[in-house]
């Protein structure tokens, strides 16, 4: 669509005696266009796609919800409309179908597509409405203005606390094998166990994921560190037993 501005100038070499097609080939602009300009210079109002509500699939938001805040942006695209960019790791390829999934999922009427990059890939989709589900879209990193869940946001969340979980734990969680030893019967042996670990530099993200572990009953505890991310380590042998059937290794 051309501005005003535009039409203006192409009128105005028209006014000037040149014909269709000269100015046609000088501006780049089709003659059927600027010959319509000639009656109405105006352009037509952009008809809008109506806001498709709430999400199709509520499990499937409040998973894509938690990659969002992990692992997602949200791109302007200078016709108005915004890019939904979720970066997942090439090591994951079950995540990268996951992700895929919940956002057909979430909008069944948008497309889906791959963006290959060096040791990932942005799993993206373009869509008018998408700031309408992710309101925690703003201007500059995440950790640096404050991200809290709208109360329809919440109430999904709170409908669906394993999704919202699994969703941050792809995005910035991971799952690791400690081991020790012991003797048993004279016999030194080697004993394995899972600990799971969240990082993220967002005290509010923090906050969010720390507060649904809460209401899930898996006791958590804060990590002292210099660095300025923060990190939640879960270790509690109930816990990880919950985290294991939820959870699991990532794939």
């Amino acid at each position: 669509m051309y501005d005003t501005s535009t039409r203006r100038r192409a009128l105005a070499l028209v006014a000037q005696g040149r014909s269709l097609n000269s100015v046609s080939k000088q501006t780049g602009i089709s003659r059927a266009a600027i010959r319509s300009w000639q009656d109405r210079i105006e352009p037509l109002p952009r008809m809008l796609a109506p806001d498709p509500g709430p999400p199709a699939d509520e499990a499937a938001y409040s998973y894509l919800l938690g990659l969002y805040l992990g692992d997602g942006c949200l791109s302007p695209h200078r016709n108005g409309g915004y890019y939904l960019r979720i970066v997942c790791a090439d090591a994951y390829p079950g995540l990268i179908e996951l992700c895929r999934e919940a956002i057909t999922a979430t909008r069944p009427e948008v497309g889906v597509y791959i963006l290959q990059r060096e040791g990932c890939v942005t799993v993206t989709s373009y869509n008018r409405h998408w700031p309408t589900l992710f309101p925690q879209h703003g201007p500059g990193k995440k950790h640096n203005r404050t991200i809290a869940l709208q109360p329809w946001q919440q109430r999904i969340v709170d409908a669906h606390p394993w999704e919202f979980i699994r969703g941050l734990y792809h995005s910035d969680g991971c799952r690791i094998t400690n081991w020790t030893t012991r003797v048993v019967a004279g016999e030194r042996k080697r004993y394995e166990y899972p600990r799971y670990f969240f990082t993220n530099t967002s005290v509010d993200i923090m906050r969010l994921f720390t507060d649904t572990l809460d209401k899930l009953a898996v006791e958590w505890k804060s990590l002292h560190q210099s660095r300025a991310a923060q990190t939640v380590s879960i270790a509690r042998k109930a816990s990880i037993a919950l985290l294991e059937a939820r959870l699991g290794p990532k794939c």
